[in-house]
């Protein structure tokens, strides 16, 4: 992985800023808005643009202090990633990296991922979004992501709508207006048709990662009496919506037991394992419409539980309302796919290339198991990993299990 470079850029300087790859399973996308205009000063972290994608839209970042010039792409129209969509100019003084993540190389070449950020996001107060002039592609109108979910729930065809928003643009209060009939609210040909693609998408991802990645499956039955007096006593005194969840611990276990094997926190990439600059879980999130999405927590085994908790509230709140980031869904170096509330005692999981390892978690039950030699019932978590031979062996494996084991028996440790 090149290292990128952190000399300040000259000022006035121009670049092009490419649509970043959001995910290994991503080739193309649309800009569906643009959430800056030209001449706008726009700050590393600063969202810039809509990228549509065969899962979720999502909010594409910036990672430079610059200055818009210049709209390289219609909006609506299908590119490749790392194809120009904007020209901009370098400000005075940005020193801004681009971290990368390295592309999957199984089958056929892939497209390289284009910068991602794998560090902490701005904490800087976004401005508040513009939405674009109007730009028609046969009946495609301009509109915000919302405006558009609500239409599809609806059934409404946005080229019938008249938009209210800047300079035309349909926005929520549009189509609020026009309401809803029982037979606009049936699931419209369009909302079928996009489903059929994610699901095509993650089978033809997950058909090629069996196929190319030499997959082994180890697993561990975990004790969790502690983990669940501790959280018990934890969130005795808390709102509901302040509680911690068993999801925030399994995500800080994962994070903890993978710093400590950095074997399984990276990528495998031209035949080599490059371990990862940090430690970014990824959790797999079910949408509401189908299919799934897996931004990651970053940094997370230098992360508390509690700001773990806020982040997952904010990630799976995002992904439900289509409401992404491109710094969440790149840069991951591990996932964890939790199936245990929908009643799975354990999940094999496949791995998500270019990552060399992914950890699921089953359904805590109740079972009898021996305490000091004493037969007890308690309550028992199935853990298992699908890890990449390639990279490690069984004993690499076992061994993280042991350790993340040992993390969740002891919860005080996380």
């Amino acid at each position: 992985m090149n290292t990128p470079a952190t000399t300040p850029a000259k000022a006035g300087a121009p670049f092009d800023y490419l649509l970043p790859s959001l995910g290994a399973d991503m080739d193309v996308g649309k800009i569906i808005e643009w959430r800056v205009d030209l001449g706008d000063t726009v700050h590393r972290g600063d969202v810039v643009a809509v990228v549509e994608t065969e899962k979720s839209d999502i909010d594409i970042e910036i990672w430079h202090d610059a200055v818009v010039d210049e709209f390289l792409v219609p909006i609506g129209e299908e590119i490749e990633v790392d194809t120009p969509i904007a020209r901009m100019r370098h400000l005075d003084g940005d020193t801004a990296p681009e971290p990368t993540i390295p592309e999957p190389t199984i089958t056929e070449p892939t497209t390289p991922s284009a910068p991602a950020p794998v560090g902490q996001r701005s904490s800087r107060p976004e401005t508040p979004p513009t939405l674009p002039a109007v730009r028609r592609e046969g009946v495609r109108v301009s509109a915000s992501p919302l405006a558009r979910r609500l239409a599809a729930e609806r059934g409404l065809d946005l080229a019938d709508v008249r938009g209210s928003g800047p300079a035309g643009a349909i926005v929520e209060a549009d189509i609020l207006s026009i309401g809803a009939s029982p037979g606009n609210l049936a699931p419209t040909t369009e909302r079928r048709r996009g489903l059929g693609t994610m699901r095509s998408l993650i089978a033809d991802r997950m058909a090629r990662s069996n196929r190319e990645i030499p997959h082994y499956h180890l697993a561990r039955d975990v004790d969790l009496a502690a983990l669940d007096s501790w959280l018990t006593t934890r969130n005795a005194d808390r709102p509901i919506a302040k509680r911690i969840l068993p999801a925030a611990l399994y995500i800080r276990a994962v994070a903890l037991a993978a710093a400590r094997h950095p074997e399984l926190n990276g990528y495998w990439v031209d035949g080599d394992f490059e371990p990862g600059t940090a430690v970014n879980v990824a959790m797999a999130i079910s949408l509401r419409k189908g299919g799934l999405v897996t931004p990651h927590v970053s940094a997370a085994d230098e992360r508390s539980v509690d700001d773990i908790m806020s982040t997952l509230t904010e990630l799976v709140a995002g992904a439900r309302s289509g409401a992404l980031r491109s710094s969440w869904m790149t840069g991951a170096t591990i996932t964890i796919t939790n199936l245990g509330d929908t009643g799975a005692d354990l999940v094999h999981g496949v791995i998500s290339p270019p990552q060399v390892a992914l950890v699921g978690f089953g359904r805590v039950s109740q079972r009898p198991w021996v305490v000091d030699g004493v037969l007890e019932v308690r309550p028992i978590l199935t853990t298992t990993l699908a890890a990449d031979h390639r990279a490690t062996d069984g004993t690499v494996g076992s061994r993280f299990l042991t350790t993340l084991a040992t993390l969740l028996e002891n919860p005080e440790t996380l």
